[in-house]
């Protein structure tokens, strides 16, 4: 293996092993209500685009996933 390949894997691995351990260390802190909410509207919002875009590109499930839905809600009792 030349010098130069490792000399990068090796300036690389201690900076990827340090932004783990800052990702763990959010983690494991105490979030705010604020925080929270951001981060649960953020995933909520990225959730319904994914959903969207599958929906996009496969119509023919996404209008069998309506009519069950449809039909679920029709047998539904109040």
């Amino acid at each position: 293996m030349p010098d130069g390949e490792q000399q990068e894997r090796d300036q690389q691995e201690p900076q990827d092993t340090h932004g783990r351990r800052d990702t763990l260390d959010a983690l494991d802190a105490p979030q705010t209500d604020q925080e929270r909410r951001r981060r649960r509207a953020q995933f909520l919002r990225e959730l319904h685009e994914a959903k969207a875009l599958r929906d996009r590109v496969q119509p023919r499930r996404a209008r069998a996933a309506r009519m069950r839905q449809a039909m679920r809600m029709r047998t539904f009792r109040w």
